[in-house]
């Protein structure tokens, strides 16, 4: 198995050193965000470390990427690509308080995020990264709390639901489509069947592999789907 080489993990270490906690103390949470990210600050950057060598051994040099709501988790997996496979990054993030917390911390590197969403990118890819978006209890609770077995069935509000499932599957459509097969998707396990319906509709074989992998942050588990193989 391949690892980072020293200089890529240097470089991640440097970045998460230039990050704004402060900022992103307020952006994350409503009340005790410095404790948060001292708690998680370590973690988000050796597990994504651990996840990039992951991504290391799957993905081709020169290829493309599309990340969907990249921030501080993404770190680690966007250096690897860029520097180490040097592959084409697309990268956006609709938090838009976040980006420029990011993109200062990714300064002097051959990427940037950008605060628009998915249906801005142009051209196709062969990994795409969607981890926490489909499921963002922030943009759609009512899907989330029932994602997450959290639904209250006194106070559930289908009707919203229906709403948020309709935004969700033309988000997923509009990340998807753009998949030059075969393909790699990284995503939540609790995304799965975002995914995987879309598969089904549009007759796509897949393969969701078995081992997935920790994160820091949110904490939803990362697994990867095998996309459009023959």
């Amino acid at each position: 198995m391949k690892r980072l080489q020293t200089k890529t993990a240097r470089l991640i270490a440097q970045a998460f050193e230039r990050l704004d906690y402060q900022k992103l103390a307020t952006i994350y949470c409503d009340e005790g965000g410095e404790a948060f990210w001292k708690d998680r600050r370590e973690p988000c950057r050796t597990l994504g470390i651990a996840l990039a060598e992951v991504l290391l051994n799957r993905l081709q040099s020169g290829g493309r990427s599309l990340y969907v709501g990249a921030g501080v988790a993404e770190i680690p997996m966007l250096f690897m690509e860029a520097l180490e496979l040097e592959r084409h990054v697309e990268a956006c993030n609709l938090r838009v308080l976040e980006v420029p917390v990011v993109n200062h911390a990714c300064k002097g590197l051959p990427l940037r995020i950008s605060a628009t969403d998915a249906c801005s990118a142009r051209g196709s890819y062969d990994h795409l990264w969607t981890v926490s978006v489909l499921n963002d209890p922030e943009q759609y609770p009512n899907v989330s709390a029932l994602s997450y077995g959290r639904a209250n069935p006194v106070t559930f509000n289908p009707h919203a639901f229906l709403e948020e499932r309709t935004k969700i599957m033309a988000v997923a459509e509009a990340c998807l489509k753009k998949l030059a097969m075969p393909a790699l998707v990284s995503t939540s396990v609790e995304e799965i069947p975002w995914i995987t319906d879309w598969c089904d509709r549009n007759r796509i074989r897949y393969v969701v592999e078995e081992d997935d992998y920790s994160t820091a942050i949110v904490e939803d588990p990362v697994c990867l789907i095998r996309v459009g193989e023959k």
